[in-house]
């Protein structure tokens, strides 16, 4: 209980920041695991305690009361309860390696990728492709206001990677190119659509009329069993100085929207990769039962 209250603080105190309710309900469910593996070993005064920390379709939906896992906590658990968490802490810190692992089985030679703005996890996902001295190129969507893109490309460039550098306007006639969309993301929601960076979604569209597979590199830290289902959902809106200058004439009776992120729906996105592999966006539910407990989903 004293965990939720403070993973409510934490989490009211940015909201666009889900992933600090991530990381709660993780540990909360580290805690239960553990507890429930204590409970099953030493067993109660009754005889054993059968604990089934398996998850299924029928048991999420069942109503039944779960165990009580309710023990008192004593030092050699609190010992096993903090090496859990600095598992996942180091879990959390190896997420670029584990991800990045996987780009051999997605990129081949002669692919043209495009990806949009800045994202460190897509950069080391395509880096270590290179390594492997397939030849591939990569567009990069310069991503406007921020204009990151460049700083991408750069990076790119620096890696022997053969890039091109397209405004966000020029992707739709750049799509009849493309074999793949590789992109990273903010959030991944619970009915397997994504909150990124804003212009990914017309990115995403623009895939799915030219029916290329977009593919999402992410860790799994980033799992949310929140669902979203247009574009005010967790998104935020940046400083509209980064569009239009105040010192602009006539600034003032212009009303200037600058929104952060872009909701993209889960029929748009083909493929996850995170750092335990990859899986398509209808298996997210299983993911969520495996990572999180569901008395947790609301803190």
């Amino acid at each position: 209980k004293g965990i939720k209250i403070i993973g409510r603080r934490l989490s009211a105190a940015n909201r666009t920041q889900l992933t600090i309710g991530n990381a709660v309900r993780r540990v909360l469910h580290l805690i239960r695991q553990v507890c429930a593996e204590e409970k099953q070993d030493k067993g109660s005064k009754e005889g054993p305690v059968d604990v089934d920390l398996s998850r299924s379709l029928v048991k999420i939906m069942d109503n039944a009361q779960s165990v009580d896992l309710s023990m008192e906590v004593k030092l050699d658990l609190r010992q096993l309860i903090i090496e859990e968490i600095s598992e996942l802490v180091e879990d959390i810190k190896r997420v670029y390696t584990h991800v990045k692992a996987y780009s051999v089985e997605h990129i081949h030679a002669k692919d043209v990728i495009l990806t949009v703005g800045m994202s460190t996890t897509v950069m080391h996902f395509l880096s270590e492709a290179a390594k492997l001295e397939r030849e591939f190129e990569v567009i990069v969507a310069e991503s406007a206001p921020a204009y990151d893109g460049h700083q991408m490309a750069k990076e790119l460039a620096k890696k022997n990677i053969e890039t091109t550098l397209v405004t966000d306007s020029a992707v739709f006639a750049m799509m009849g190119i493309v074999n793949k969309v590789i992109i990273g993301s903010h959030l991944v929601l619970a009915n397997g659509g994504l909150i990124s960076r804003s212009g990914c979604h017309m990115v995403a569209a623009a895939a799915h009329h030219h029916s290329v597979p977009v593919v999402c590199v992410t860790g799994l830290y980033k799992l949310c069993p929140l669902y979203g289902f247009d574009q005010d959902s967790f998104n935020d809106f940046k400083y509209p100085g980064e569009i239009l200058k105040f010192q602009e004439k006539f600034a003032e009776k212009v009303n200037v929207q600058n929104p952060g992120h872009d909701y993209i729906p889960p029929e748009l996105v083909s493929l996850l990769i995170t750092n335990f592999g990859g899986n398509s966006p209808s298996y997210v539910y299983r993911l969520l039962t495996e990572y999180y407990d569901v008395e947790d989903y609301d803190l």
